[in-house]
Parts: structure tokens; sequence; C-alpha cells
């Protein structure tokens, strides 16, 4: 099977390093180097690739930025590509280029492909890629949060798929909850506001303001307030249109056109124009007429009223109570009401809805409590098959007489869920807490790793756990950083031979200071400083003949020329030839 490969990083002005190429092989590849030769180095500038944090504090002094450059092998098809290439990444003759740039004031660029893309893109392809695994990692394997996930993640679909029922059933419960409270919480702020609704609303309807009332009572009172000089000036109107019954003499507006228009009638048929005079001032005469008549009987029809005028003034009053209170005019003052009758209903069908939640969240309960139980049920049967293949591999990692298992337990917890006949504390991935027991020998209890493991065991359980997973969901890089730390001697051997054993399904890169290790390897680097301090491109260089021995040496008892320590180099490099 054709699977991608990390083939070559450059690595510029990073840390340690001024200018430097990591040329790895498809197998194992071992790097070696005194400590502080920036061996590290090699995991920073992949972390970097695979969209890791980016740390001003990395740029070397006095460089502007330092530069990452990687090239992995990918074959078509692979999800990698399609991503690549659904960013507008180009390959070049099946091979990906990456790149990384941080500059000293802590900016960061990335680029895939010849385009540059999101430095979170990176961190998708990454899960695709390359497993990273170092000493953080291990430490983040004792979190019991870390175990449980990385039995998830051995369980596959077994426990995915109940868990994505059982975490949409969480989400909607965890809702519900959160509106019962607020509704709950709320409810003497509601009631309070219901009174005021309904204080107001009766308030208004015992006045019963009709829309445009106090348009019209304005207009009444301003009538009724003038009354006298309305009803006075309406009949002296009349008088000088119609004349004065009281002075029979007096000459008034309608006796004068009336006598212009006898004056021209008896000539009209004389001239035409004279004849159209005489028609128009005949209807100045109706129209002198009507105005007159509409006086006398709006003088008569004045009402004086002092009784009306003060009802009148009442009603008002009780309208300006309502506008100082409830809206500018008598519109806004109904507008309110019939918004308050809608909310009155709303906050009154609060009652409603607190019963419809509360049935609806007991439901819901009792189904998380049977979707926890199916989970729970889930993670016990990928627990024993995860436990027997990690103790299967312990056996190859010199720890032929441990045992490793998983207890999966819950927490009693009165205002949880009901799984089992009792109720226990529940979260968003269930209600299981996941803890990896190591039993080292026989006899000896099994312990929390975190109790019951050493340094160098702890080593050899993450490593034993990475290839459970290299077997069930493979990834196409694994690179360790001293997960080797705290092993020597024959477990030192083992754990060479089971990453030489890896290799032959994946590319594996380890950093290591353990010649047990590094024997294994189908290519060994060396990284080493100049007298300056810097790692320059002549100071990371792959190991051959005389060089390997030489570095093994080295490893082994700190003296290249040390004739023991020279057998024991060649010793180790037959023995690992020979398993290969």
């Amino acid at each position: 099977m054709v699977m991608s490969v990390l083939e070559e990083m450059r690595i510029r002005s990073l840390g340690v390093i001024d200018d430097a190429v990591v040329e790895l092989s498809p197998g194992f590849t071992a790097v070696t180097g005194e400590t502080g030769a920036g061996k590290t180095m090699v995991v920073t500038s992949l972390g970097l690739l695979l969209g890791g944090r980016a740390d001003p504090a990395l740029v070397r002094i006095g460089a502007k930025n330092a530069v990452v450059e990687g090239r992995i092998s990918v074959p078509d098809g692979a999800s990698a590509v399609v991503r690549a290439e659904e960013a507008g990444a180009e390959l070049d003759d099946g091979v990906l280029l990456i790149s990384r740039t941080v500059s000293a004031e802590g900016r960061s660029r990335a680029h895939l492909g010849g385009r540059s893309v999101p430095v979170g893109l990176l961190a998708e392809l990454a899960d695709d890629l390359v497993a990273v695994h170092g000493q953080t990692d291990q430490q983040g394997l004792l979190k019991l949060s870390r175990q449980r996930q990385a039995l998830d993640r051995y369980a596959g679909d077994a426990v995915a798929v109940p868990l994505a029922k059982y975490a949409g059933a969480y989400r909607r419960l965890r809702a519900i909850s959160t509106e019962l409270d607020e509704i709950t919480t709320r409810a003497r702020e509601r009631a309070q506001e219901a009174d005021m609704l309904r204080f107001g609303l009766d308030e208004i309807a015992a006045v019963e303001p009709r829309p445009g009332e106090d348009v019209e009572l304005a207009a009444e009172a301003e009538r009724l307030g003038h009354a006298e000089a309305l009803a006075s000036a309406a009949t002296a109107a009349h008088a000088a249109l119609a004349g004065n019954p009281e002075d029979p003499e007096g000459i008034d507006a309608t006796t004068l056109v009336a006598g212009a228009h006898r004056a021209l009638e008896a000539v009209r048929s004389h001239d035409a124009a004279l004849g159209a005079l005489a028609g128009r001032i005949g209807e100045i005469g109706i129209l002198l007429g009507d105005v007159a008549g509409e006086l006398a009987g709006y003088a008569d029809d004045l009402d004086a009223d002092p009784l009306r005028l003060a009802a009148v003034e009442e009603r008002r009053a009780a309208l300006t109570a309502l506008t100082r209170k409830y809206g500018e005019d008598v519109g806004s003052v109904l507008t309110w009401a019939e918004q308050g009758v809608a909310r009155l209903l709303e906050l009154d069908g609060d009652d409603d809805r607190l019963g419809e939640l509360t049935a609806e969240r007991d439901a819901l309960r009792a189904e998380l409590g049977g979707l926890a139980q199916a989970l729970t049920d889930a993670r016990t049967e990928a627990a024993e098959r995860f436990a027997a293949a990690v103790t299967a591999e312990l056996a190859s990692l010199a720890m032929p007489h441990a045992r490793v298992s998983f207890e999966i337990r819950q927490t009693e917890d009165p205002e949880g869920v009901e799984v089992g006949g009792r109720p226990v504390s529940y979260g968003p991935a269930g209600v299981d807490e996941v803890e990896l027991l190591l039993a080292p020998h026989p006899g000896a209890p099994p312990r929390p790793i975190a109790k019951g493991a050493s340094g160098g065991e702890l080593s050899r359980v993450m490593l034993a756990v990475e290839v459970v997973f290299a077997g069930t969901d493979p990834v196409p890089t694994y690179l360790f950083d001293e997960v080797d730390a705290g092993v020597g001697g024959k477990a030192a051997v083992e754990i060479g031979r089971r990453l030489a054993k890896l290799a032959k399904s994946a590319q594996v890169v380890v950093v290591t200071h353990l010649p047990q290790v590094a024997a294994f390897a189908d290519r060994q680097l060396l990284v080493e400083k100049t007298n300056d301090g810097s790692v320059t491109r002549s100071g990371v260089k792959v190991l051959e003949g005389e060089e390997r021995v030489r570095e093994l040496s080295r490893m082994l008892a700190g003296q290249e020329d040390s004739e023991t320590a020279r057998a024991h180099a060649e010793e180790l490099l037959a023995t690992a030839r020979a398993d290969r």
C-alpha cells in the first residue's frame, strides 16, 4: 500500500539551527546528538509545519524570521490531497510542499503547494498525515479525559455512533434545562410585570378611549370655551348679509346684491356680456342667502352650556392621565393596550410552557440514561480488547508480566441521570470515568498509570498504545520525541525492535538518546553544533558505516574511540540487522 512519506525538512533560523536540511527515510529514522545540539528542533519544526502555535521566541537571535519548509509525498486520492487541492494547492509530481514562516514580532504565514493558506488548514492536514508524541503527550495520557478519548478512538464507530446520539440528546437537555432555569428564576419578575400590565389594561378599559377622541374633545372644548364670542360674531355676520329685523331701514348685502341683479336683468337681453354678469350676480345672491342661513343656524345651535364644557374637560383629564403613562396620544395608548394583552398572554402561558418543558426534560433524562448505558456497554467491550492488545504489546517491550486494564466507573449524583437503577453524574461525553490501570508484575494490584508506572514503564505504555492505534487507525508518519525517556538496557532494545516493526507499515521518526533504539533505525541522523553554538547545513548529516559506529559508541560510553563501546555498538547494529 502506497502511503504518505515526509521526505525532507529545511529549517532556517529556528532556535540553535542556522540553516539545516533534515533528510528522512520512508522507514525508521533516528535523530541523535548531544544534549542541547538541537534535536528537539526537528520536532518543533514539524509541529510548525502542521499548524502548531507560532512562538516568536523560537526565532534565532538576530534573524527577522524563522522558516520551515517540508516535502511530503502523498498518494493520489488521499484525503490530504483532496483537502489541499480544494484550497488551491498544487502538487509537484506527487509531492506536497509546505512552508511556515514565523517573524520575530510573532506574525505567522503558511503556504501549501505554492498557495498562501490559513494556518488552521495545516492543522487539518496533520490529523491525516502525522502523529506527534513527546514528553507532554505522556503527561497528557495521565489525564482521565485523555484516557477516555484514547479508548473512544480505539473503539471507532462502536462508540462514535452511540456517542453522537448521546451528544445530541445532551445538548437538547442542556438547552431545555437552561430555559427552565430562566423561567423559574424570573418567576417573581414575570409576576410583577404581569401585575403591572393588568393594572394598566384595567385602567385603560375603565376609561374606554376611542381612536381620535382626544382630538375631537380638544376642538369641542375650544368651541365651548368661546361660545359667546362665536355667537356674537355669527349674529353680526348674519345681520350684515341678511339684515337686522330690529333695523328695517338698515342696508344689508343681500338687498344690495338683489338690487344690482334687478338692474342688470332689465337690460340683459340687449348685450350677452352684460347678461353673463347678471347671471353671476344672481349666483352671488344665492350664495349669500345660503351663508346667511347657515350663520343663523350656527347661532341657534351653538351650545353655551357650562355643564357640557365641564363634562368635556373632565373627559379630557381622564384621557390625559392615560397619555401620561401609556403613550403620547390616545392612539399610542390603544397600541400599548394591544401589545400589553399579547405580552400578558405570553406571561400567563409560561406556566403552560413550564409544564411542557418539565415533561420534555424528564423524558430526555430517561432517554439520556438509556443512551449512556449503551455508551458504557460499548466502551466496556472495547476496553477489554484495547487492554488485551496493549498488554500483548508490552510483552514485546520487555514487560512480559505487565497487565493493562481499564476501570470504567460512574459517580453517584442525586441530580444526575439514572443508569443501571441509580442516578449518576453525566457530561457531554457520557457518564463514564475511564482510567487506565497497570499491574507491572504478577501479584501487583492494578493501579492508575499515574501512580503505578515508572517513567520508563510509562514510555513503553505510551508506545504500546500508539502501536495498537497503528493497527486500527493508521497514520502515515509517527514522530516520537524522547519517548524512551527513563528506559535502558534490555527494555531499550525491545523499544528499538518494536519501533522497527512499526516502521514496516508506517514512517517512524524518533528523537532519541538511547543507542539501543538508534541501532534499529534504517537511517540515523546526527545533529551537531559548530563552535559558535549554531547548527548549519553541515550540522545535520546521515550517518553510515564507521560514522554511525562512532556515534553509537559516544551514546553508549561518551567515548567515540572506546574499543569496548565500539564492539558494543557493532553488536547492537548486527542484532538490529538480524531482526530486520
